[in-house]
């Protein structure tokens, strides 16, 4: 996959259409929904029996906001612009343009989703999770109330789940998506390998070349070829590019597909990529809650990280300590055991002293003591002038005994998915590597940059959210509809 096929060299096509999707999870699925509502002929190229991809194994959030049915049920007030103030002031403002349409149409996207019959409760869970195995149709995903963010927009929860029970509901998602498609002549080349595109004499993208039941076969796209095939978790060779010395207890996330083929498809045709060293990583010390009220220090016995944050905010921080070493330390009030057994976060012991924890963990003499009695003293009073952590989650740590844990990158289990891809406009159109578009080439979903480049400013849903809508923006640019999506909120 390192190379294009030239369009003058192929005699005869095995078959063509308007649109051509590579990939069948949630950014291929809307987008081959659109093309094909749009008036196009739409062929999606599957490496799997069946589409779903690795969206149908997730837990099924969206990051969805700006006032969507399930927030107003919940007694949430948000807006498009309140949406957008907390996006860029905590993912950046290298993809303003991508966030301000995304949180411009989400209500309208939200909607269309339903109505495509994705179902989603209107209950609202208010404890901190990872993910939930219960129905709630709204959960806090984000750093929303972590300073400063919370000051710059008003606080919301924008994680919607999947009305279905269980540990994938994204499977929730995929089905009546999948449905929809199959109802609506989308067809499908399922154990098809996409091998390279096939491009024009100006470096236009005309279609796609396949291997099938061992056969090569070529595809004729007449308007575009949407890439939409997932991110580069699983391909030794760009983790240790960009991931160089990832410890062997990370693990990703994803199918065995997810393997950046489509990334590479496009950097063959001259694509340009962003944000590739970007990932976020999961190994939560919550739930439960509780957790939260205890600190988390290095090697150094010092504070890095607010501990009220986002699961994947801690984790990145973690990952920039010496050794990337870190420890939970709770006293006997908040004692719990991380509820997430697959994290391996290890007890390492309880101390009758602070002193005594300090000089089993090895820190540095008085370190850890001196870190406590500040955190301690400025708790009382509802504070932590050091990293602002919410005056919910402060309390002393004076109870003992006392107890720490291990959450170390390379020593617990952390999950991860990988968040650079190819270089999209808000439009989905793929850019080159001097910033112009490639005639006929889009993509959408996990193959693209990420809005969030890192798991500091990464929430859940961030990936099935966008994804979803960008492969509808995809869908509906490739087949020339610049009609707005907020008019397409109907079946």
């Amino acid at each position: 996959m390192s190379k294009t096929v030239p369009l003058g060299d192929i005699a005869a096509f095995d078959d063509e259409a308007d649109v051509i999707v590579i990939g069948y999870g949630i950014a291929g699925a809307c987008a081959a929904l659109e093309a094909r509502r749009s008036g196009g002929d739409v062929l999606v190229i599957e490496r799997a029996s069946a589409g779903g991809g690795s969206s149908a194994l997730s837990s099924g959030l969206f990051y969805f906001g700006g006032g969507t049915a399930v927030q107003q049920a919940a007694g949430y007030d948000d807006s498009a612009e309140n949406m957008y103030r907390f996006m860029v002031a905590s993912m950046g403002m290298e993809q303003a343009n991508h966030i301000r349409r995304y949180c411009d149409d989400n209500v309208a996207h939200f909607d269309w989703m339903e109505a495509q019959g994705v179902p989603f409760e209107r209950s609202y869970y208010p404890d901190k999770a990872v993910f939930i195995l219960s129905t709630e149709g709204l959960m806090s995903t984000g750093n929303e109330k972590v300073w400063p963010f919370r000051d710059i927009a008003t606080p919301v929860p924008r994680g919607h789940q999947v009305q279905m029970a269980g540990e994938s509901p994204g499977a929730g998602a995929m089905t009546p998506l999948l449905a929809r498609c199959e109802e609506e002549g989308v067809r499908a080349s399922h154990d098809s390998i996409a091998t390279a595109l096939i491009v024009d004499e100006a470096g236009g993208a005309a279609g796609v070349a396949i291997r099938q039941t061992g056969q090569d076969r070529y595809y004729r796209a007449r308007r575009g070829v949407v890439i939409a095939t997932g991110g580069f978790g699983v391909n030794k060779e760009m983790l240790a590019r960009y991931f160089p010395g990832l410890p062997d207890t990370a693990e990703p996330l994803g199918t065995p597909y997810t393997d950046g083929s489509g990334i590479l498809l496009g950097t063959a045709a001259g694509a340009a990529t962003s944000g590739m060293d970007g990932m976020i990583a999961t190994a939560s010390i919550y739930p439960p809650g509780q957790l939260i009220k205890g600190i988390i220090v290095n090697t150094l016995g010092q504070r890095f990280v607010a501990e009220d944050s986002y699961h994947g905010r801690t984790a990145s921080f973690i990952m920039e300590q010496p050794g990337q070493r870190a420890f939970l330390i709770v006293d006997a009030d908040i004692f719990a055991y991380p509820e997430i057994t697959t994290a391996h976060h290890e007890l390492i012991d309880g101390f009758e002293t602070v002193e005594e924890m300090e000089a089993r963990l090895e820190l540095p003499s008085g370190s850890l003591a001196r870190t406590m009695a500040s955190y301690n003293r400025h708790a009382a009073q509802g504070r932590d002038p050091l990293f602002n952590k919410h005056p919910d989650w402060l309390k002393p740590l004076d109870k003992g005994p006392w107890a720490a844990f291990d959450i170390s990158f390379n020593r617990s289990n952390y999950l991860y998915i990988t968040l650079g891809g190819l270089k999209i406009t808000s439009d989905a159109q793929v850019l080159d590597g001097k910033g112009a578009v490639i005639p006929g080439l889009y993509a959408a979903g996990a193959c693209t940059a990420h809005i969030p480049r890192c798991g500091k400013s990464y929430a859940s849903g961030m990936s099935l959210g966008p994804g979803s809508y960008f492969g509808r923006v995809a869908g509906r640019v490739a087949m020339g509809n610049s009609a707005p999506l907020s008019g397409a909120a109907g079946a």
